[in-house]
Parts: C-alpha cells; structure tokens; sequence
C-alpha cells in the first residue's frame, strides 16, 4: 500500500539537520524500496527545510512507524511529530518519473 508521511521538524533544530543530515540520507539509501520518494519540505526554495514528506510504499503505518522511528533525524531528536496517511492513487498502473 502506498503512503505519504509529513513530517514536521522541532524549531530551532536547523543544527540538529545539517549535523544528521549524512546519516539520514544514507538512512533513506539503505531503505530506498520503502521510502520511494523522500524530501524536504521549505517555506520557499532556498529557506531552510522545515520538515519532510515520503512517499512510502509500505504494508501498514505501524510499519512505517516502525521503520521511520530508527531514522537518523529521529533518534537525534529532529522530528516534532509526524502524520501517516493513505494514499489512494488515482491511476494505480501509471509509474512517472520524479
């Protein structure tokens, strides 16, 4: 099943980022057939990220729970909290490149 995953980042944390920022994407790497499509989230291109969205590919959210709660930028404290959603795709055979 596919979800989308927000997550919402601590204020003033932005150090907390740039310090875990290699970890966390070596995190992703090693989890790329889980979390298929990972980013940050900013207020406008160029401002510091504020949180991230996934787009996760996943049997359930308590494995996504799971699962993003080894993630770097959780376990050094980054993350605030988080929102797991369904997501229904509206033309579930059509892959796209992002």
């Amino acid at each position: 099943m596919l979800y989308v995953v927000r997550f919402f980042d601590r204020p003033n944390c932005l150090h907390i980022r740039e310090a875990q920022l290699p970890a966390h994407v070596q995190w992703l790497d090693q989890h790329r057939d889980t979390v298929l499509i990972p980013g940050s989230l900013r207020p406008d291109a160029g401002e510091a990220a504020i949180g991230g969205l996934w787009l996760v590919e996943a049997p359930s959210k308590a494995a996504i729970e799971q699962l993003l709660e080894t993630d770097p930028f959780w376990t050094h404290g980054l993350r605030e909290r988080y929102e797991i959603y369904f997501w229904s795709k509206a033309f579930p055979d059509r892959k796209v490149p992002v």
